[in-house]
């Protein structure tokens, strides 16, 4: 006997999972509902099988093509327009005219007894046998009344409470002979229990019912599509799972790896190759799907997780449903009966309140409160750009197909035969990445200098050195899952913020150059990068009575690609010189604050004991410089600006000093009394960079171990820092501890408050407004100036959903009240 799935059904009361996948493809303990209808077909030997389809149907074809991995024989029978119940099995006459045959529906969760169905059937002699059940809500369903002998006497479709007859419902499964289909009119909307069998019953035909014992569940909404999950986890329904049941309910599939910490609360189901951190917590009737990641923190109860989803760190999801391929960011949280479809971003801190239904493609605000459907609207992110470069967690937000389609935008902005110079961390990931970059480059018509691992700096000075631009990619700083690609114009600094918007259109139009064969790009490996990097810098910044000091020096590279430069221009500097973590760490490419902040106490006690003029601790990529006087103690990276700054003041006697406007106005102070003058920049990077290139420009640095020594280059680099630093401290014969003592200190506190899209400029409006008649800078965002000299800045983030306020008072007390009231001002806008 052969079979019929029917498959061509919209679901649409299960939208929005349905808008992008046809309903018998929903998975249901990670397997398609219809390859759970198949597998029972197959178990009571119904092999032969028809598949009746219409809405998406190239994707149930794809997905189980002729049947062949579940060891049966699949047909499909294509419907151009919806045919009905009746129409569609009608449609298959062809393959089904010879002998009976049972029809199913590919979207209902069963483990009836197929095999008695079939057998009551041909005791009967019917024309047709209905198999039914008996359900607690008949209202959704068509009731049915059969007589002793089981022959059906009456049906009524979707009744309401006043004509509830039975309990008795109709399961849409049916035994068939082919002679059914002379009451089937071709190629119009037919159905069975409306149409056919009302005809079939007035005629006396054979129509009987079966009622069958097990378990059935119609899968047509988002409360029974949960309901079944849990059902199949509690064993109420007899399906097969994949994976083992590695403790009582709790089943995980070949390949998934949970960490010994996680907790695991079953019945549950992970599925294959899924990633489980220590910390993370999965409980009761919640399935994980194929390589989903959830972070540690992050906590589910009874939620449903489709393929290829990332759960952030501190997520929490209650009773939802999330669609495969999508993002859920640290700390958001979705309620109960939530539906989020397929290919969204739920940004971090959001709230998606229960029952919400976000439909796929769709992007919800960090710190955003949802709490009606999001249906047509669509908010990707404004900008590419963060503040630096493009940026996102590894193989989530920044994937191998992104990093091909950026180098594809970036290539088309320069002309054909233009140079680019690429470069990387020590990160396996950054070095998959590259790779693509440089295969998207060279489709695209660009020669291609490849660096491979060198210090950030190193990049920015080679890509001055002739080429149109460049690309480095590294761990994004203290985010080790996640990375920055950077784009670097003619001159190694960042891109203008023009020409990231000139950037931003080519990738959105997605209107990408490509080469002809001839025109593909060359890719060469430079020689002798390091020895060109520190000749250069030996010959630009001013390294007199380095040698005849007798300084001492400790400088730790963080196992880092700082560590690559610093043997051959520690012997040309001729200091006497002691190097840790010089070695590079594929395990470490970045360090969180916790790890740095040990990292420089080792380092204080290394310069303590060893009796040093000072420590130096590089970033990884030896971009920035952090500091440690001679005796041990941590210069905090705002001090230690001001520290540099006093002692280039102090030699330079004039010039200019490119600082952004957050920096404490004690800055003013002491350019002033060494006779330079401050130049307030904003706090882009690219803004000091401009400042940086100007000839009057004497120094630079943004408060956070960033430092710009002009005279070898405009951009932030922990090295010429370093090399200008020894020679300083070397001349002015102080130690920095003395320099740090002469200095006032500052009170500058931060605050960063959540701050939807939509009202960003309202809030700005509004604090414009409650500044009244004190002095405002607008040079980035607001900068509001109390009578007193006091100042509040309010600036809001050009890629998130926050809005960052700083405040300066004499004390701490005085700048966190004035933080206070103009954060209430931000808050209140921001309702």
């Amino acid at each position: 006997m052969k079979a019929v799935v029917m498959a061509g059904g919209e679901g649409t009361r299960l939208r929005p999972m349905t808008s992008s996948m046809p309903k018998p493809l929903l998975p249901v303990a990670n397997r398609p509902i219809m390859e759970h209808v198949l597998r029972l077909l197959k178990r009571h030997g119904l092999n032969e099988t028809v598949v009746t389809v219409q809405f998406l149907a190239s994707l149930v074809k794809n997905y189980f093509g002729d049947g062949e991995e579940l060891g049966m024989e699949l047909s499909y029978a294509n419907e151009e327009k919806p045919l009905g119940t009746a129409g569609s099995v009608k449609n298959a006459e062809e393959a089904l005219k010879d002998d009976a045959f049972l029809v199913i529906s590919g979207d209902a969760l069963t483990d009836f007894d197929l095999t008695d169905l079939i057998r009551f059937h041909k005791e009967k002699g019917a024309l047709v046998t209905v198999c039914l059940t008996r359900v607690p809500n008949p209202l959704e369903f068509g009731i049915t009344i059969v007589d002793e002998e089981g022959k059906v006497e009456r049906f009524l479709e979707k009744p309401t409470w006043g004509q509830v007859f039975s309990d008795t419902v109709n399961t849409g499964i049916y035994v068939m002979e082919p002679e059914v289909f002379d009451y089937v009119e071709a190629d119009v909307p037919v159905d069975w229990s409306g149409d056919v069998f009302p005809q079939l019953m007035k005629e006396g035909k054979p129509i009987f019912g079966y009622i069958a014992e097990g378990y059935w569940e119609d899968v047509g909404t988002h409360e029974s599509y949960v309901k079944a999950q849990a059902d199949v986890l509690e064993g109420k329904v007899d399906v097969e799972l994949d994976g083992f049941e590695i403790s009582p309910g709790v089943w995980v599939a070949e390949g998934a790896e949970v960490h010994p910490d996680a907790v695991l609360r079953g019945p549950l189901y992970i599925g294959d190759y899924a990633k489980v951190e220590a910390g993370a917590e999965i409980r009761e009737h919640s399935v994980i799907g194929s390589n989903v990641v959830v972070k540690s923190g992050a906590f589910l109860h009874k939620a449903v997780v489709h393929d290829n989803v990332y759960v952030g760190q501190h997520s929490n999801l209650r009773g939802c449903v999330v669609g495969k391929n999508t993002d859920i960011m640290r700390a958001a949280r979705i309620e109960d009966g939530a539906v989020i479809g397929d290919e969204c971003l739920i940004g971090e801190e959001s709230i998606v309140q229960g029952n919400v239904r976000v439909y796929p493609f769709k992007t919800i605000e960090a710190g955003a409160f949802v709490n009606t459907s999001v249906i047509w609207e669509s908010r990707g992110q404004a900008h590419l750009f963060g503040a630096r470069g493009v940026s996102g967690i590894l193989n989530v937000e920044i994937t191998p197909e992104l990093a091909v389609r950026l180098a594809g935008a970036y290539a088309t902005t320069l002309k054909k035969g233009s140079t680019v110079t690429t470069a990387r961390d020590h990160s396996r990931g950054a070095r998959a990445l590259k790779r693509a970059v440089i295969s998207a480059l060279q489709a695209s018509a660009i020669d291609v200098r490849d660096l491979e691992n060198v210090p950030l700096p190193v990049a920015r000075q080679q890509t001055a050195r002739g080429s149109a631009g460049g690309i480095m990619i590294r761990t994004s700083p203290g985010v080790p899952d996640s990375v920055d690609i950077m784009f670097f114009d003619g001159q190694g600094a960042d891109l203008s913020q023009g020409s990231q918007r000139k950037l931003d259109r080519v990738f959105a139009r997605q209107e990408y150059r490509r080469a002809f064969p001839g025109e593909i790009g060359d890719l060469h490996f430079p020689a002798s990068v390091f020895d060109s990097y520190t000749g250069s810098l030996l010959r630009n910044v001013d390294t007199t009575g380095i040698a005849e000091s007798g300084l001492k020096v400790v400088v730790d590279a963080s196992n880092g690609s700082a560590g690559l430069v610093l043997p051959s221009l520690l012997g040309k500097l001729g200091v006497d010189s002691l190097t840790v973590n010089p070695g590079l760490n594929e395990a470490r490419p970045t360090e969180t604050g916790d790890q740095r902040r040990s990292g420089l106490v080792r380092l204080g006690e290394i310069v303590a004991s060893s009796r040093a003029a000072f420590g130096v601790r590089f970033d990884p990529v030896g971009e920035r410089l952090s500091l440690v006087d001679e005796k041990g103690r941590i210069i905090e990276d705002d001090r230690a600006l001001l520290v540099l700054l006093d002692l280039v003041a102090a030699e330079r006697r004039s010039g200019r000093v490119a600082l952004p406007v957050t920096t404490t106005r004690i800055a003013e102070q002491v350019a002033a009394y060494h006779g330079t003058q401050v130049e307030w920049t904003t706090t882009s990077p690219d803004d000091l960079t401009r400042v940086g290139r100007d000839e009057s420009t004497i120094f630079g640095g943004d408060g956070k171990g960033g430092f710009i020594v002009p005279e070898f280059s405009s951009v932030f680099d922990g090295t010429a820092a370093f090399v200008r630093l020894i020679g300083l401290v070397a001349r002015t014969q102080l130690t920095l501890s003395q320099i740090d003592a002469r200095i006032p200190r500052a009170h500058v506190l931060k605050r960063d408050l959540a701050t939807p899209w939509a009202v960003k400029g309202l809030v700005m409006r509004r604090v414009v407004e409650a500044a009244g008649d004190r002095f405002v800078d607008t040079t980035d965002g607001v900068r509001v100036v109390e009578k007193d000299g006091r100042w509040v800045m309010v600036l809001p983030d050009p890629s998130e959903a926050v809005t960052h306020l700083w405040a300066e008072g004499p004390d701490d007390a005085s700048a966190q009240a004035l933080l206070d009231e103009w954060a209430a001002v931000v808050d209140s806008a921001g309702r």
